[in-house]
């Protein structure tokens, strides 16, 4: 049905299940993904297992007399746990029980430190602490669990248990320094606090769970009971994995439903377009699809292997795509032309002539639009010399696709972006607007609240967060009766489209909202859906939509 631009994008959480399947006539650049549904439960768990053995070394009770207590030392390549310890100094621990019940607290707590020093050589959560009785049961408990019809049970146990820490100690994610410029951002202290404190009670929670367990086995049947390796790890599994896949999820399968701000309010939500879309329009509503993406460079989304935009409309079951930074030059437009597939024929392409392979924006079609104009208008105006406006007439309203000049380093551009740009484009549209409703969408290279942007603090001297950015965008936008469709619809969620390369922040979602949806006031009613598609790759930013009811 379909035809359209074969881009090429980079996504791993294409689910191809949800894609609208139809004949297509495919003219393809590059490859297509690989079908198939991602799995957001991450298991932090790998089959990998540490496997113990037995080290016996001793301590000298109050009474002077020695006891000989039989630690479990770490071993990548020991098979099977006690191949150091014979029966004969078995017996002896069985006689030592009755020293114990002679040990003062203190010597009990220094007794059970010493097995975590000497024998562990890291921390498996034994108790330290607490009355008497108890330290001596858990004393008694590690005694027992090294006899030697046990040994495999308390071996695949404690394996468990080195393989669970190593795990949640991997999982803390490293400090990063607060940094000031537009794709570096600071580590929020207090969300590190709370991670930390939340990670601390999950492991003494977990491993008091398995003391008591092994307690009360004892007490019921008068010996501890053997289990297989595998019902052991299962056991602790079942316990520890819950909480951590639900923590693998959110910060690495879709980092974007994590709420990563520096300043969040209290009732700051992240986005989830899993569970803040609405549901679709009964079917026979008439209504029109757009989507719009800063590419960052179309001929270098081509070159991907991964994935083809065949799957992009299928997906999404756009009618209208519109591209920023494609970085084309005039003589490249009818070579992507011909990559378009059946049902996209209508496409029109702006290319930078002041700078080659910069800038660009592209709108694709299967609408025939009524009329297509370039640039501002404005004779000569050195605004359209960068290929950033492409307009298109359709029955209903006008589609604005326009790519904002970025105020760059060091502000140079800031005077020329607020003072001559957004005032020409502000003046464009309301022209527009005197015979039909607009559409105004693109890359418009501001975050225009605090809540677009995670590092507020750290980037209010840096383009696309200034003070005179921000209230350009108010004074020639939404002051003239233009609605952000996201926001009114959001009006408390985090959600971004902007992530930069250099310090990874989209796997931590630690960007900006840089590309809108504005629309005339007296069609905001229209809006369905206004929505972002973080699960999308390929470029810095990421897709959005607009469904509009007509």
């Amino acid at each position: 049905m379909n035809k359209v631009l074969q881009l090429g994008l980079q996504s791993s959480v294409i689910n191809v299940a949800k894609f609208l399947v139809v004949p297509l006539r495919s003219l393809r650049v590059g490859s297509s993904i690989v079908g198939g549904t991602r799995s957001f439960n991450k298991r932090l768990m790998s089959n990998a297992t540490v496997t113990v053995k037995s080290v016996p070394f001793s301590i000298n009770n109050s009474k002077g007399k020695e006891l000989k207590i039989v630690g479990a030392a770490t071993d990548q390549n020991c098979l099977q746990m006690g191949s150091d310890i014979g029966r004969a100094e078995m017996g002896t621990l069985q006689d030592d029980r009755k020293d114990i019940e002679a040990m003062t607290v203190q010597e009990l707590r220094a007794t059970l430190r010493k097995i975590l020093v000497h024998c562990l050589n890291m921390k498996l959560g034994l108790p330290v602490k607490g009355r008497k009785q108890k330290l001596i049961s858990t004393l008694r408990l590690h005694m027992d669990s090294n006899l030697p019809d046990q040994k495999e049970t308390t071996s695949s146990t404690r394996s468990e248990s080195v393989t669970i820490k190593r795990k949640i100690r991997n999982t803390e994610e490293p400090t990063e320094d607060d940094c000031s410029n537009s794709e570096a951002y600071g580590t929020e202290q207090g969300e590190k606090r709370v991670k930390q404190s939340t990670e601390k009670n999950l492991k003494a929670k977990v491993f008091a769970k398995a003391v008591s367990k092994e307690q009360k086995s004892l007490t019921k049947t008068g010996k501890q009971q053997i289990h297989s390796k595998e019902e052991a790890s299962s056991t602790i599994s079942s316990e520890l994995l819950k909480p951590e896949e639900m923590i693998s999820s959110l910060s690495q399968s879709e980092p974007w439903t994590v709420l990563a701000h520096k300043k969040p309010q209290k009732d700051w939500k992240a986005y989830n377009p899993k569970t803040m879309r609405p549901p679709p329009l009964p079917e026979g509503t008439k209504c029109v699809k757009v989507m719009t993406w800063n590419v960052n460079g179309l001929r270098a989304l081509l070159k991907l292997e991964s994935f083809s935009a065949l799957q992009l409309a299928q997906r999404e079951n756009f009618d209208i795509l519109c591209l920023q930074e494609t970085k084309l030059q005039v003589k490249d437009v009818e070579e992507i032309k011909n990559t378009l597939i059946d049902g996209y024929d209508h496409s029109f392409w702006s290319c930078s002539v002041s700078k080659l392979g910069y800038s660009g924006t592209a709108i694709i079609s299967r609408i025939k639009p009524l009329s297509v104009r370039y640039g501002t208008g404005l004779s000569g105006s050195d605004h359209d010399m960068e290929g950033r406006i492409v307009t298109a007439e359709f029955d209903s309203f006008y589609l604005i696709n326009t790519y904002v000049p970025n105020s760059g380093d060091g502000l140079k551009r800031l005077s020329y972006r607020i003072e001559e740009w957004d005032r020409t484009l502000s003046n464009h549209i309301k022209e527009l607007e005197k015979s039909k409703p607009v559409v105004l969408t693109g890359d418009l290279n501001c975050a225009h609240e605090e809540i677009d942007i995670f590092n507020p603090a750290g980037n209010k001297r840096n383009a696309g967060f200034t003070i005179e950015e921000r209230q350009s965008f108010g004074a020639n936008f939404l002051d003239k009766g233009f609605v952000d469709t996201f926001r009114k619809q959001h009006p408390g969620v985090v959600g971004y489209t902007y992530w930069g390369y250099r310090h990874g922040g989209r796997k931590t979602n630690r960007g900006w909202r840089l590309d809108y949806f504005l629309v005339s006031e007296s069609i905001a009613a229209n809006v369905h859906d206004s929505y972002i598609l973080p699960d999308i790759n390929g470029s810095d930013h990421c897709p959005i939509g607009l469904i509009l009811k007509l």
